[in-house]
């Protein structure tokens, strides 16, 4: 594991967003990071799609979370 410096106001913002998706700083900070590593590998893929190709790679069956 490494240290990764990042600027003072995107950390504030990472925190900020960690509190809303009820995850810590570092989980918020590495999942920014995964996406945006696999919107760049995937370019026409919208951010939906990255999600559910994440879901479905890691087994979740959406059909059974969906909203009525």
């Amino acid at each position: 594991m490494g240290i990764v410096k990042i600027d003072e106001d995107l950390h504030e913002e990472v925190r900020k967003a960690s509190t809303v998706m009820c995850r810590s700083i570092n989980a918020q900070a590495e999942f920014w990071m995964k996406i945006g590593m696999l919107a760049e590998a995937n370019p026409s893929a919208s951010f939906n799609d990255i999600v559910r190709m994440q879901l479905e790679a890691a087994q979740v069956r959406l059909e059974d979370v969906a909203v009525a």
